[in-house]
């Protein structure tokens, strides 16, 4: 098992996933959205795991507001919109190979192991 967990460091539920992992002594990798990122490649895969755009985004974030997310007319501007400000990602984002998942999903999880 190869978890990737994507988050922000202030996110009381990317910590949470974090826990989750730890109690059950499983190895994680944490990816801080805000310090690296995710690549194009990375991006691909999970929104090819989750299946669309509009679950990745946090439309309750402080940015969300400030990019007018909702005003773009077209999905590939809003993705381009979304590598360019990475805190408009809804985390935690935890990725094991091909599958993915967005917020806490401990019962997703739990299939998993």
């Amino acid at each position: 098992m190869n978890i990737q967990i994507y988050g922000k460091s202030k996110c009381f539920d990317t910590k949470k996933a974090e826990r989750y992992f730890k109690e059950r002594r499983i190895k994680y990798q944490y990816i801080d959205l805000e310090k690296y990122g995710m690549s194009n490649g990375e991006y691909r895969n999970i929104k090819s795991a989750i299946g669309s755009v509009d679950e990745l985004i946090d439309e309750k974030s402080k940015a969300y507001e400030k990019c007018f997310i909702k005003y773009l007319a077209s999905k590939e501007a809003v993705e381009e919109k979304l590598l360019e400000n990475q805190t408009l990602f809804k985390t935690p984002i935890v990725r094991n190979g091909k599958k993915a998942t967005v917020g806490y999903k401990p019962e997703v999880w739990k299939e998993w192991e």
